[in-house]
């Protein structure tokens, strides 16, 4: 039998120019993780990252607080998350255009952006926007669709399905890629994987057991490592 942990990247930039990269606080979550795990005594076979920025530099930080004994981190594109910023930039615009209720979600995020209360407009504008997303009711050339963005994480997975036993894998990714994952594992509808994206914190580890073309869900979201000071979901 093998190990896959999944670990959300650290605290991000949302509400900045740029989304891609890790906050101070989301360097000391990354850290934290690499901690937990060594002192933990993981030796993984495996460490691999997406290709975006706060899921590489996630990796780094955490194999560099391990003590540097880890495998060098392996890039695979098909952790990346699913195109946030292109629902915001095109799709947001696209889905307001025809529905009322979503436009007034919308326009509230767009004042709301600089308000303490900030990410609760954004969630409130985020989650039926995700669901059209979902749903293909809304769609753009220039973002990828959610099939798409499915079929990858479902590649992903079942590439180490059919890998050799005996690995430890730590893969540094995003909830939308962690919540298809558990989803697939748990055969649940597509529905149920925006439903676990959306609980899944930063620097948080989801551990699943696999081998012979099986996986099984062990754990979802461990925070333990993480003091209520480093505790943040976006």
């Amino acid at each position: 039998m093998s190990t896959l942990i999944l670990v959300r990247h650290g605290q991000a930039t949302p509400f900045e120019a740029d989304t891609d990269r890790l906050s101070p606080l989301g360097e000391v979550q990354a850290r934290a993780v690499g901690d937990y795990l060594a002192e933990s005594g993981l030796d993984p076979t495996d460490v691999i990252s997406g290709p975006l920025v706060r899921q590489r530099e996630s990796a780094r930080l955490a194999s560099e607080a391990a003590g540097g004994a880890w495998p060098d981190p392996a890039t695979d594109p098909r952790l990346a998350e699913y195109d946030g910023d292109g629902l915001i930039r095109t799709l947001a615009p696209l889905l307001a255009a025809h529905d009322p209720g979503f436009d007034a979600r919308l326009r509230a995020w767009e004042k709301g952006q600089h308000d303490p209360d900030r990410n609760r407009y954004l969630q409130r504008m985020l989650e039926p926007l995700a669901a059209a997303y979902l749903r293909g009711e809304v769609a753009h050339a220039d973002v990828e669709p959610w099939t798409e963005f499915r079929a990858r994480v479902h590649a992903f997975l079942r590439g180490l399905l059919a890998g050799p036993s005996g690995r430890t894998v730590v893969a540094f990714t995003s909830g939308g890629v962690i919540g298809v994952t558990v989803a697939a594992v748990l055969r649940a509808p597509d529905e149920s994987a925006l439903t676990l994206n959306w609980r899944v914190r930063n620097g948080s580890l989801t551990r699943l057991t696999y081998g012979a073309g099986r996986a099984s869900l062990d754990s979802f979201n461990e925070t333990a490592h993480l003091t209520e000071d480093l505790s943040s979901w976006r």
